[in-house]
């Protein structure tokens, strides 16, 4: 049986309907799934219930796992990170940002689990990054195919926020340690589908290293300010049992802060990817 999807715009996100994440994936579930993932870009799950255990193995069936330098894990499952409010601060997800570009092989894609949500607010929004370069004009096209930037761990992990303990802050100078800044195609091709989309996010991306540093600052702004546009984005507004699956090898996503002084907790598995080019 195939997918039940329901678009929900033009250019990003779909509901998906007819199947429990619960349940082991068949390889034909797998395949359609892939498929939806790379034509929508992000795509929701309604009225899921399920353990961690069964978060990390629906995640593992795309590829292997990535385990976070600095964000909390599960207990008992450290592939699952665990996004709690009360645990630590999550100020640099309200930016937005492709997650973990300060590696080699960014991931391929993630799956967020809602665990405890506001009674109001703390939606998620995601922007395609492939509809916002295809709006870009053919000259502003070239010139970018031809640039590359760097991407650091220390952009949305800063001391000050993220050293607060002797132990946090030898973690925070171990995951620098072994996450030296990398260099990424400002443009990146799809690596299945072929489209190509704009790599570059204002949560990892420090400066364009082939241009100074006011020109480059001026160029991330612009690509920033225009990779976000309503027309390129989607918004969904969590409810108990969601679940998103977003393809982050061209996408960006924004988590809202607009919610304290109540809780909010998520769990992320993070599938690693392969290096952009």
């Amino acid at each position: 049986m195939s997918l039940s999807l329901t678009p929900l715009s033009p250019t990003i996100g779909a509901v998906v309907e007819g199947i429990q994440i619960s349940a082991p994936l068949s390889d034909a579930r797998l395949a359609q799934i892939n498929a939806a993932l790379v034509e929508h870009h992000v795509l929701f799950f309604r009225d899921q219930s399920v353990t961690p255990g069964q978060h990390r193995d629906f995640a593992s069936r795309f590829g292997k796992l990535h385990i976070h330098p600095i964000y909390p894990k599960h207990t008992e499952v450290p592939e699952v990170i665990v996004l709690d409010t009360d645990l630590v601060d999550l100020t640099d997800n309200a930016i937005w940002h492709t997650d973990v570009t300060f590696t080699e092989t960014p991931p391929m894609g993630s799956v967020l689990v809602a665990r405890v949500l506001p009674a109001r607010g703390g939606d998620t929004l995601w922007s395609s990054n492939i509809s916002a370069y295809e709006a870009l004009s053919p000259a502003m096209q070239k010139f970018l195919k031809e640039l590359t930037a760097t991407h650091n761990v220390a952009q949305s992990f800063p001391t000050e926020r993220f050293a607060l303990t002797a132990e946090a802050q030898e973690r925070l100078e171990q995951a620098k340690r072994n996450n030296p800044p990398v260099t990424h195609p400002v443009v990146r091709t799809h690596p299945v589908s072929g489209r190509k989309g704009l790599f570059v996010n204002d949560g990892f991306t420090t400066h364009i290293n082939e241009l100074s540093a006011p020109e480059s600052r001026v160029l991330l702004n612009l690509l920033f300010a225009h990779s976000t546009r309503p027309e390129f984005m989607v918004r969904w507004k969590w409810r108990d049992g969601d679940i998103a699956f977003w393809d982050n090898r061209l996408t960006q996503h924004y988590a809202t802060d607009d919610y304290r002084p109540a809780r909010r907790v998520m769990n992320r598995a993070t599938i690693v990817g392969d290096r952009p080019v």
